[in-house]
């Protein structure tokens, strides 16, 4: 350790405030977590699978959007409530037809 007290072993904690915004944002992490697993679906020729899970994971942020407050709901707050509500309804609306339209590959 060196004379100023710093050395290789120390351990730096975040600030209050950061860990609290860091706890604060599990509605864009699930949602974007749902999203990842529906883009490794797609990646390993699921296709149908993967675009299910990505409607779904559309559906949840409208639904996440609609109930949580707007200091809740942290950075899926884009807009208004019922602007992002919309969008995002009509977003998944969108997705969920188009999964089920396009037909299976041979």
């Amino acid at each position: 350790m060196s004379a100023n007290g710093e050395g290789g072993g120390v351990v730096r904690r975040l600030p209050q405030r950061r860990r609290r915004l860091n706890l604060r944002q599990w509605p864009i992490t699930i949602v974007l977590i749902g999203v990842a697993i529906a883009l490794i679906l797609v990646a390993t020729d699921h296709f149908r699978r993967g675009s299910v899970v990505l409607a779904a994971s559309v559906v949840l942020a409208t639904f996440l959007r609609l109930l949580l407050s707007t200091e809740e709901a942290g950075w899926l707050v884009v807009r208004s409530k019922k602007t992002d509500v919309l969008v995002l309804g009509a977003l998944s609306i969108g997705l969920a037809i188009f999964c089920f339209w396009v037909p299976a590959p041979n």
